[in-house]
């Protein structure tokens, strides 16, 4: 194996001896370093040059300061947490969509399998998905052998201050160091060796494009509004109080005095010497409202920015209604399913593609490679459904099985797995007191071509194709029929006798089937006259 070449996801011959460690192991400076921490004492002036320092390289002080506001404000936050657990869904690798092979869908479900088998998958999603708010995330991956496959042993995220942006002909993630390869600075990142996620919040350069770079003014504009509202609240309901000395009072007397009022304010107990006077004016007074409105809005214009709306996050109480929060809602699932979208392409190229590649899963390159998919689809209506299929089944549509499970998330049963049925054993599409072998003509299979033959016009075919794939089912029921009225000697034996065969059949099942059979026989009687008609018959 240590002379074995395969290709990247970008096609060039990578080795596997370049798997053996992690990359930044060799890179203790990274992991030695201590962030700064530049939300303290942050300016308007400050925040404006940590910006500028961004666009022209410098991008460690931006994603300090994006650490920082998420660690901080509460707000962002919970917001944040929201639109990225969104994103933890249900997941399976599928064979490719355009005609698969036995052989793809063979090695999509071995790679589904050891995907399974990854401990604390959930964690990986999350840590993928904080390329959401800053721009892009990086997963360093250590391999191992596990029993002749090589398998990920962990995915550790890396700051985003670990990393540099090299612009070109496209722009390049590159680590930080000190030494430069192919004239440029940093270091590359090894092919397989990371899960390497960019998300755009707007279109540009990438270190323009993260999410928080949009939040950054209102989360200053809030904590100066923080700042000043605790700073109002110290003060607010306290009576102003000034201190009188002599003119001959020394500099200890004065710091006494000084004290003394101090010790008043807050604890409503003071002394002074003999000879100075203390006056208590009125208390301050004042509105927190204003402070309190700068707060809301920058809360507001947070909540926009990152889930699209303000009434599916709790920031906006006064106009909030049922439908409105539903519209809201619709944007947060748009959101999300753009998310899942970016996450299904990511996890496919760095991680199921490196997989499959390593293990030899994946003959035809990444374009044939098995496909990670989370699973956004929510399920429908039943109701709707349920009322809707056999009416377009019954003018012509042709819905598959699989588009139907997808559509209500119902998932399609393995081999040998038990499913729900009827009392009775009947299949859970049949009416009750239908017999099995009657309901079973709603799920035949694809008509085969040699039944539509260019002699046969289209309703004539499917006359014939239901004929021969229903046979075999009616005959023994037919056969059950034909037995009763043949051996019963009165109208009623043949009625106690069919109540016996569908024993839990009510009265008014009984009538509607009776109209079926009506409404069959008409159908039979008319197909037979146009057979004469058309010299079919």
């Amino acid at each position: 194996m240590a002379t074995s070449r395969i290709l990247g996801p970008d096609g060039q011959p990578i080795q596997l001896p370049d798997l053996d460690e992690p990359q930044t192991a060799r890179l203790a400076h990274l992991q030695r370093e201590l962030q700064s921490h530049p939300t303290r004492g942050l300016t308007p002036s400050r925040l404006a040059r940590i910006l500028d320092a961004a666009e022209t390289g410098d991008l460690v002080a931006q994603f300090e300061l994006f650490e920082d506001m998420e660690e901080k404000d509460g707000h962002i936050a919970s917001e944040m947490n929201k639109r990225r657990r969104a994103c933890i869904l249900d997941w399976q690798v599928v064979p490719p969509e355009k005609s698969p092979t036995p052989l793809e869908t063979r090695n999509a479900a071995q790679l589904d399998e050891l995907l399974q088998e990854l401990p604390d998958f959930e964690d990986l999603l999350f840590d993928v998905t904080d390329a959401i708010g800053k721009g892009f995330a990086c997963l360093e991956i250590e391999w191992h052998r596990v029993e002749g496959l090589w398998l990920p042993k962990t995915l550790t995220h890396r700051p985003q201050s670990w990393f540099s942006l090299h612009r070109g002909y496209r722009q390049e993630l590159r680590l930080r160091s000190d030494k430069a390869v192919d004239g440029i600075p940093g270091e590359p990142l090894t092919p397989f060796g990371w899960v390497t996620h960019v998300h755009k919040a707007k279109s540009g350069y990438l270190e323009r494009s993260a999410l928080f770079r949009q939040l950054v003014w209102t989360y200053l504009f809030k904590n100066y509004s923080v700042g000043d509202l605790a700073e109002f609240l110290e003060i607010y309901g306290i009576p102003l109080r000034i201190g009188k000395y002599p003119s001959s009072a020394s500099e200890k007397d004065k710091a006494m005095l000084l004290r003394a009022l101090a010790s008043i304010g807050h604890n409503a107990a003071g002394i002074v010497p003999e000879g100075m006077l203390l006056e208590f004016k009125n208390a301050a007074t004042g509105d927190p409202k204003a402070f309190e409105l700068m707060m809301n809005w920058c809360e507001r214009n947070q909540s926009k920015v990152i889930l699209g709306g303000t009434l599916t996050s709790g920031a906006d109480g006064k106009s909030s209604t049922n439908a409105l929060g539903k519209i809201h809602n619709e944007v947060r699932k748009d959101l999300r399913d753009g998310d899942v979208r970016q996450l299904n392409s990511t996890l496919t190229r760095d991680l199921v593609y490196a997989i499959a590649c390593l293990n030899g899963l994946a003959p035809d390159g990444l374009r044939r490679c098995p496909q990670f998919k989370l699973n956004a689809q929510e399920a429908e209506d039943l109701t709707a459904y349920a009322d809707a299929l056999p009416k377009l089944v019954s003018i012509g549509l042709r819905p598959t099985v699989k588009w139907t499970h997808e559509q209500l998330g119902i998932p399609m049963p393995e081999e040998g797995e038990a499913v729900l049925t009827l009392p009775g054993g009947l299949p859970i599409n049949a009416p009750v007191g239908v017999p099995a072998t009657m309901a079973a003509l709603t799920a035949l299979p694809a008509p085969s071509p040699a039944i539509a033959t260019p002699a046969l016009t289209p309703p004539v075919a499917m006359q014939a194709q239901l004929a021969q794939q229903s046979e075999a089912a009616t005959a023994p029921w037919l056969a059950s029929i034909r037995h009763l009225v043949e051996t019963a000697a009165s109208l009623e034996e043949i009625r106690d006798g069919l109540e016996q065969l569908l024993p839990d059949m009510t009265l008014a099942q009984y009538a509607q089937a009776m109209g079926q059979a009506l409404t069959a026989a008409h159908l039979a009687g008319r197909y037979d006259v146009l057979q004469e008609a058309t010299g079919h018959g």
